[in-house]
């Protein structure tokens, strides 16, 4: 792994990737560290105990951009029209990139979630699967590449599950900030 640049801000942090990557995971292992606050895209995109209910787009867009107003936080998600809406706001960016076959597998480790029906949740599997077939949509490998493209700070391009939990261990506790991964731009493969 190449290291370049200097130590990375933390301050706001997003995270994308394909569905069942590991975003949640590893926002919730940074946030422990950094004792920041997690915005769940999820939570934002979709109507609260609404499975598969999308929330109105204006006031979603509303609540992306509060939560993005702020000092410091985490944000993970798929929805890439949402994180282009915050990418100026972002100190940093981690896009999680594992082949759609583990994050399939891990979609149906964690099984059906927040009420969804059997139906839905093989939506879902097939969705995840798409991922990289997905063209003119956020959601997708293609969007997030060029997103990630774009994006000028600290970033990291993690590409299997073990660089996942690296990066997580080699991050800083929130009053020790010297054992940062560190570089301007990075790709992490075990």
């Amino acid at each position: 792994m190449a290291v370049v640049g200097t130590s990375p801000d933390f301050r706001r942090v997003l995270i994308m990737g394909n569905g069942g990557s590991g975003k949640t995971w590893l926002a919730r292992r940074i946030a422990d560290r950094l004792r920041h606050p997690v915005t769940h895209l999820d939570d934002i995109h979709w109507e609260p105990g609404g499975y598969g209910v999308a929330r109105d787009r204006t006031l979603r867009d509303e609540m992306v951009v509060a939560a993005a107003e702020k000092d410091c936080w985490i944000m993970e998600g798929v929805y890439g029209q949402l994180v282009n809406m915050v990418l100026n706001r972002l100190t940093a960016l981690i896009w999680i990139e594992l082949p759609e076959e583990e994050c399939i597998a891990n979609v149906k480790e964690r099984g059906i979630q927040g009420g969804g029906t059997q139906t839905q949740f093989i939506g879902l599997i097939k969705w995840v699967a798409e991922y990289r077939t997905r063209t003119n949509n956020w959601n997708s490998f293609e969007a997030h590449a060029r997103l990630y493209s774009a994006f000028t700070g600290s970033k990291w391009l993690l590409s299997d599950r073990a660089a996942v939990t690296i990066f997580a261990d080699r991050l800083p506790s929130a009053s020790r900030s010297s054992a940062a991964p560190s570089g301007s731009t990075r790709r992490w493969t075990s």
